[in-house]
Order: C-alpha cells, then sequence, then structure tokens
C-alpha cells in the first residue's frame, strides 16, 4: 500500500506525502485544518497515555509487557506521529529542520556541562524543565 518495504527506513517526507495522498483519496482534506489536527492529535497521545496510566516506572524496552500491549504501544505512538506529520504540513512547517533546529536551541539552553551535573545537584532551574519541550 505504501510502496516502502519494512527493512527500508521511512523519513518524514515519505510519511508527510503518503498522508497528503491518503486524505485526498478519502476527501478528509476539508477536515484536516490545523486546529483540527491538534485536537485529532491531543487525542491520540491522550489514548497513548492511557497504556501507561497505571504501569508506574516502566523500564527501556517495555520487557514485562505483553507483546499485544507492545503492538498497542507502537499504534498509538504511530497515530501521534501521522497526525503530529500532517499537522506539520498544513502548517507549512518543516519538521524534520524544525526538530533539527530545536535540538540546536536546546544545546544552546542547557549546555554540556549543566547536564553533565549530578541529577541531585540540578538546580531550581532546570529541576522543573524538559529540554525537548522547552520554548
Amino acid at each position: 500500500m505504501t510502496g516502502v518495504s519494512e527493512q527500508e527506513a521511512v523519513s518524514l517526507d515519505q510519511l508527510k506525502q503518503i498522508m497528503s495522498e491518503f486524505a485526498k483519496e478519502r476527501d478528509w482534506e476539508q477536515f484536516h485544518s490545523p486546529r483540527n489536527l491538534l485536537l485529532a492529535l491531543v487525542g491520540e497521545v491522550g489514548e497513548l497515555s492511557e497504556i501507561f496510566q497505571w504501569k508506574g516506572e516502566v523500564p527501556k524496552g517495555l520487557p514485562d509487557w505483553k507483546e499485544e500491549e507492545k503492538v498497542h504501544v507502537g499504534e498509538e505512538l504511530s497515530d501521534v506521529l501521522l497526525y503530529l506529520v500532517r499537522l506539520s504540513d498544513m502548517c507549512g512547517v518543516d519538521l524534520g529542520k524544525a526538530a533539527l533546529r530545536k535540538v540546536e536551541l536546546n544545546a544552546i539552553k542547557y549546555p554540556k556541562k549543566v547536564s553533565e551535573k549530578d541529577p541531585s545537584s540540578t538546580t531550581k532551574d532546570h529541576a522543573n524543565s524538559e529540554p525537548a519541550s522547552s520554548s
């Protein structure tokens, strides 16, 4: 359906094109305003959050999870990604370039010296901030 093999890496541009074609084929473009896509994205983040809601801290790789739970996580992560890619397209934002720029800005805002500190000695300024989502 997508023309991409499972072993092949997938780019954001490929996803953008696939989502655009998918929407056109179903005449969904009329519904894909930035606001509507954002609200759908938030809903999908909620569905992903629901999976983790009562799990407590979860180790990397989800080693104690059943295979169907891992598949479900993958489906919800995919929904989030696809809506994000579509939203960025409808906003005219090159998501890959914007993400790289954001990483560069975060590197300036959170220099390596600060990030190498012992986590127990973080300053108040850094204790409540998350670099990936900082503005």
